[in-house]
């Protein structure tokens, strides 16, 4: 687990899960991303981990744009439905 991003509106969470199988050892990932103003977060993988990672990656290139990171991490948090729970 690394965090990744953390603004006044979002953070990201990069997970890597170590799975064993079939006598190799690979790994699977993905991002959770908390709305900090709406207190919902999602966790994404696969396909759409990888999207949310190329779209940073350019943005990044790019230079640094807080607001433009931020409108985009927030297109993915509209599929969020899990609240933000602190125990």
């Amino acid at each position: 687990m690394e965090m990744l991003y953390n603004s006044d509106s979002f953070v990201v969470v990069a997970f890597e899960i170590p799975v064993e199988g079939a006598g190799t050892q690979r790994s699977r990932g993905g991002y959770e991303i908390v709305d900090k103003f709406a207190r919902k977060e999602i966790f994404i993988e696969g396909e759409l981990a990888e999207r949310f990672q190329q779209g940073v990656q350019e943005l990044v290139a790019q230079g640094p744009n807080p607001e433009a990171l931020d409108e985009f991490i927030g297109s993915f948090t509209t599929l969020a439905q899990q609240p933000v729970v602190l125990h």
